[in-house]
């Protein structure tokens, strides 16, 4: 293994909130699920653990879902579990992760023994995508889209679009695991085939609230879809994740997420109008998830006010790219960020 150095690669929101009755922003799971239909589908399959899993009707609905031969699909516990089979499957000579981004990638390619390179995106870029700033030898590269924490969304095609990162010798590893937080997935390479070398990675914990029940699913060419399901260990996602995959790609489902993605659309927009109230708080935008990534002056000591005052926040500063200063917030419903404006106005006031 190759040491990590500088931000705390293993910090996620979760350890925010553990053992704490806060109320939770620091985590980016959608309030309020599961749903209860989706309850009801995973305590129906219950009755079948006696059985060893089958995958096929889940792998199926995902194919179905995204138009997909099921060749191209693989089942996986969370988008977790894919970051490491990646790093496991393929050797790779100069792998790179984009950052800010989502941490894992990087700690499961560095724990395979990767030596990982960084590409850091800048605040003045508005941490957007510039492809000429990834290394052209690079043969694996990682970035997410949407990109958690920054919020932003890089586009699918054009000249700084994710789809110009592509070439053949290249992995071109995207995390899309909050694509469906986002209004007609825009920007989503997952239903692409023409592109050589993509991994599109995708969770069902962020909008269906499953993130103790570990189910994901990668989406990919054949060949390597079958390299990662050598690496996977026997009957790796359990037979109640199998039942909710299967359920979430149902088209009941997809329209209830579609419906949830233009609320968090507009709740996401009555955060940011509260938070403009604030001058000295500079918002990272424009934002397409759901959550926001801020930057304050003295943003740790506002963390504990805010926890004082009974709210839970992301640091950003175990973010390579990111420092002290950044904070993120997951968007929740227009009281909740009423009671965390008024939070926030009084941790402001007390420095």
């Amino acid at each position: 293994m190759t040491a990590p150095t500088g931000p705390d690669l293993a910090h996620h929101g979760d350890a925010e909130v553990r053992g704490t009755d806060l109320t939770d922003l620091a985590v980016n799971v959608r309030a309020g699920t599961p749903p209860d239909w989706l309850r009801a589908r995973i305590a129906a399959s219950l009755g079948t653990l006696a059985a060893y899993p089958d995958g096929a009707p889940a792998r199926e609905a995902v194919a179905r879902r995204h138009g997909l031969p099921v060749s191209r699909v693989l089942l996986t516990a969370g988008a977790a579990e894919a970051f490491v089979l990646v790093a496991r499957a393929f050797a790779a000579r100069r792998p790179v992760v984009v950052h800010p981004q989502f941490t894992e990638p990087e700690a499961a390619l560095r724990n395979a023994g990767h030596p990982v390179e960084r590409v850091l995106l800048r605040r003045e870029d508005g941490f957007r995508l510039r492809p000429d700033s990834v290394p052209e030898d690079a043969d694996l590269v990682v970035i997410g889209n949407p990109t958690n924490p920054t919020s932003v969304l890089h586009p699918a095609d054009g000249p700084d679009g994710l789809a110009s990162l592509a070439r053949p010798g290249r992995l071109l590893v995207v995390d899309e695991a909050f694509m469906d937080a986002v209004p007609g997935e825009r920007a989503s390479l997952a239903s692409r085939t023409e592109l050589p070398g993509l991994v599109v990675l995708r969770s069902l914990t962020k909008t269906w609230g499953l993130a103790g029940l570990r189910v994901g699913y990668v989406l990919a060419e054949p060949e390597r879809i079958a390299a990662l399901e050598r690496a996977q260990p026997l009957w790796p996602v359990s037979a109640p994740a199998l039942a909710a995959a299967e359920a979430c790609c149902e088209p009941a489902a997809l329209a209830e997420a579609a419906r949830a993605a233009e609320r968090v659309a507009a709740d996401r927009e009555h955060l940011l109008a509260r938070l403009a109230e604030f001058g000295e708080v500079a918002v990272c935008g424009p934002a397409a998830g759901p959550f926001v990534l801020l930057r304050l002056p003295d943003a740790a000591a506002v963390r504990e006010r805010l926890r004082e005052r009974g709210f839970a926040v992301r640091r950003g500063d175990t973010f390579p790219g990111l420092g002290a200063e950044w904070l993120r917030l997951a968007v929740r419903d227009p009281r909740t960020t009423d009671l965390f404006a008024d939070a926030l106005a009084k941790a402001l006031a007390d420095r």
